[in-house]
């Protein structure tokens, strides 16, 4: 079983007993969260995307951690106008692992 969830603007598969990364959120760590935008579940080989059915179901989510991301490295340049500018980026992120999918 698995279900497709809508969270920090982006949406994630997810699965029982999986952990993934999602944009911040404010909770502690230990803190569990309801994920409640599902789009999608998928039960037995069957597809649910039923509005009504979609409407009561959620994914229950233990939060794992708070970190950032990766740095990348922003780089503008405009060519024969001695113009360039150097920033960095690191994003926010939140672990989850989910506990439980409720339909």
């Amino acid at each position: 079983m698995y279900a497709v969830v809508t969270t920090g603007g982006k949406q994630v598969r997810v699965a029982q007993g999986q952990m993934f990364r999602v944009e911040k959120i404010e909770a502690p760590v230990g803190d569990t969260i309801e994920l409640s935008k599902v789009n999608l579940l998928a039960k037995d080989d069957q597809l649910v995307v039923d509005p009504a059915v979609l409407a009561s179901a959620k994914v229950v989510c233990t939060v794992m951690g708070q970190g950032r991301a990766k740095k990348i490295r922003v780089f503008k340049k405009k060519r024969r106008k001695n113009y360039t500018r150097t920033q960095g980026h690191r994003q926010h992120y939140t672990e989850l692992k989910v506990r439980e999918i409720v339909a």
